[in-house]
C-alpha cells in the first residue's frame, strides 16, 4: 500500500550555503555593500546576464528538440557506476547527465565531462551545495526509488517543493517530473501549474507502471506508452519544453520527439548495464536514433514549406 510523502526522508547531509556564497542564490547579496548604487546596478545586471547565458546554454538542446539526458539514479551513490554512466553519456553523444544530488559526485562528473550536469532530489535544501560544486541544472523527480518503497507524491507536494527550490535557486535551470501515479488529466493540470511557477522543463515518466505483455519491439513500445502518452498530452498544454523519460529505448526515443517532447531521459537502459562499452553503445544507439528522427522531421518541414 502506497503512502504520500513531503518531508525529506532524512535530514539533509549537506550544509546549506549562505546567500553570499553563491550568486545563484541571491544576486543582490553577491554584490559588495560598499559598491556605489550605480556600480551595484551594473554588476547586478552583468551577473544576472551571465547566469542567464549559462541557463540558456543548458537549455539550448531542449529548444532545438534534441536533448538526450542520461540518468544514473537519484539514490545511486556508487562512484564507479556513476563514473561509468557519465563517461558513457559523454562518449556516446548525450547532451546532459543526471546524477544524485551529492557535491562529491558532481565534482566527479565535471571531471569526466563537459556536458551540463543535472542533480536530482526531492529535498530542495540539498541543491545549493551541489550547484556550488558545479551542477548547472536541478531536477525534482526520478521518483522510481520512492515508488519501490510504496511512497508517492501529491500535486500539492510537488508544487511546494518547486516553490521552495525556486525561492532558494531563482536563476538555475529547473526541471520537475510530473508523477505518473496521477491520472493523465491531473498530470496536465500539474504541468500547467508548474509552468506558472517558473519551471523550465517538465519531465514525464511511466515505465514503472507499464508491464509489457509482448517481447521484442512490441514490448518496448508497450513499456514506453504511458510516458509517451503523457508527453503528447502535456506538450500540447504548456509552452515550456517537455522531456519524455522512463522506459525508453532506441526504438521509442524517436517516438517521444514525434509525440511532442523536446528531449528524452534514459536511465535503466544504460545504468543497469554491466560494462562501460555496452553503456556507450546503448547511448550511441539512442543518440543516433534521435538524430535520424530530427533529420526526418526537418525534411518533412521543408517539404511542407515548399508546398
Amino acid at each position: 500500500m502506497s503512502s504520500s510523502i513531503f518531508s525529506p526522508l532524512s535530514a539533509p547531509s549537506h550544509t546549506v550555503l549562505k546567500s553570499n556564497q553563491n550568486p545563484l542564490l541571491n544576486l543582490d547579496s553577491f554584490i559588495p555593500k560598499r559598491v556605489s548604487c550605480a556600480r551595484r546596478r551594473t554588476l547586478f545586471i552583468t551577473t544576472r546576464a551571465s547566469l542567464s547565458t549559462t541557463k540558456e546554454s543548458v537549455l539550448k538542446e531542449f529548444h532545438q528538440r534534441r536533448a538526450l539526458k542520461i540518468i544514473s539514479g537519484l539514490q545511486n551513490l556508487d562512484r564507479d557506476n556513476v563514473a561509468a554512466v557519465v563517461s558513457a553519456a559523454d562518449k556516446g553523444g548525450a547532451t546532459h547527465v543526471d546524477i544524485a544530488c551529492d557535491p562529491e559526485l558532481v565534482k566527479l562528473a565535471i571531471s569526466l565531462t563537459k556536458l551540463p550536469v543535472c542533480v536530482s532530489s526531492v529535498d530542495p535544501l540539498t541543491f545549493p551545495a551541489a550547484v556550488e560544486a558545479g551542477a548547472s541544472m536541478v531536477e525534482i523527480g526520478n521518483y522510481d526509488s520512492f515508488y519501490e518503497m510504496g511512497l508517492t507524491f501529491t500535486p500539492e507536494q510537488i508544487l511546494d517543493l518547486t516553490k521552495e527550490t525556486r525561492r532558494i535557486l531563482p536563476h538555475i535551470a529547473l526541471s520537475v517530473t510530473v508523477p505518473h501515479t496521477l491520472p493523465l488529466p491531473d498530470q496536465i493540470k500539474l504541468a500547467e501549474q508548474l509552468e506558472l511557477e517558473g519551471v523550465d522543463i517538465i519531465q514525464t515518466e511511466g515505465g514503472k507502471c507499464s508491464t509489457p505483455s509482448k517481447a521484442g519491439i512490441l514490448g518496448l513500445i508497450e513499456k514506453a506508452s504511458p510516458t509517451l502518452a503523457a508527453a503528447y498530452s502535456i506538450s500540447r498544454a504548456v509552452q515550456i519544453p517537455v522531456m519524455c523519460s522512463s522506459g525508453l529505448s532506441s526504438v521509442t526515443a524517436p517516438m517521444a520527439i514525434t509525440a511532442g517532447a523536446c528531449g528524452v531521459g534514459v536511465g535503466s537502459a544504460v545504468n543497469k548495464l554491466n560494462d562501460i562499452v555496452a553503456m556507450i553503445a546503448e547511448v550511441k544507439s539512442i543518440s543516433e536514433s534521435l538524430t535520424l528522427s530530427n533529420s526526418g522531421a526537418n525534411v518533412v518541414r521543408e517539404s511542407t514549406l515548399r508546398l
